[in-house]
């Protein structure tokens, strides 16, 4: 690993927990009609980003995560980092909503339009995690993964 990607591996603990630990307020300058469609785009997009992950595919999880990600740490990085993040409770199995919130603001990233999914999931070893998914809308207007948390319940 380069001293840039060991870098930014110790940054982007920061920058995923600041984009994860959030109030789960309601959204700001959106109304549930023009929020639900974003929470309903953003899920679609976390499954299909969560079975990446799920599949050990991290380097494609991280051609398919936002902007934001791709610039605050390399692929190599984010490999290492993912692999690190969810190997003490692999494999990982069922997975169940616990809640979607839709944001504007979030600690630790600029202003945008952002979604933020909690999900219970099964562990190996009987263990249950909560997973934090947070997908942003990207510079191009398709919706991306800007963040994952994943601790233990």
């Amino acid at each position: 690993m380069s001293p840039t990607d060991a870098r930014a591996v110790r940054l982007l603990p920061a920058i995923l927990v600041g984009l994860m630990l959030t109030p789960g307020s309601p959204a700001r300058g959106q109304t549930p009609d023009t929020a639900g469609p974003a929470v309903a785009a953003a899920q679609g997009t976390a499954r299909a980003w969560l079975h990446l992950v799920d599949g050990g595919r991290y380097g494609e999880s991280w051609d398919s995560a936002a902007t934001l990600v791709r610039h605050a740490v390399t692929r190599s990085g984010w490999d290492d980092a993912v692999r690190k993040a969810r190997g003490p409770f692999e494999p990982l199995g069922g997975r169940a909503l616990l809640s979607a919130s839709f944001q504007t603001r979030l600690p630790n990233a600029p202003p945008g339009q952002y979604v933020v999914l909690q999900y219970e999931t099964k562990g190996g070893g009987g263990k249950t995690v909560i997973e934090m998914v947070t997908p942003m809308k990207d510079e191009d207007g398709r919706w991306r993964v800007a963040g994952y948390y994943i601790r233990p319940k």
